[in-house]
């Protein structure tokens, strides 16, 4: 059974820090790319970062470059997304999810599997 867990969320003040963790199961870790995505209520779910598992290469979307960090632990199978500098406009549920290419997407349509989401909370 295939599964990705994300866990990390919570409540931060603004321009502190979060790591959120995103733990796969149930498929060759090697063989997908991991994408992050985020969704506020009544939007839709904006992709934010990706990293292949093959050969760590990674995608930022425009509006998150330099404040997110993405990156893999293949051993344990989890990607981690750093995210510093917070802001209140952050304050959304964030996804993580696999697609079984080696390449990144910034599209949720190209993607496999979803995990069940974090909600990330910060306060001005």
């Amino acid at each position: 059974e295939v599964q990705l867990v994300e866990s990390g969320g919570g409540l931060v003040q603004a321009g502190g820090s979060l790591r959120l963790s995103c733990a796969a199961s149930g498929f060759t870790f090697d063989d997908y790319a991991i994408g992050w995505f985020r969704q506020a209520p009544g939007k839709e779910r904006e992709g934010v970062s990706c990293i292949s598992s093959s050969d760590g290469i990674t995608y930022y979307a425009d509006s998150v470059k330099g404040r997110f960090t993405i990156s893999s632990d293949n051993a344990k199978n989890t990607v981690y997304l750093q995210i510093h500098s917070l802001k209140p406009e952050d304050t959304v549920v964030y996804y993580c999810a696999a697609r079984r290419d080696y390449y990144c997407s910034g599209y949720a349509d190209d993607y496999d599997y979803w995990g069940q989401g974090t909600q990330v909370t910060v306060s001005s």
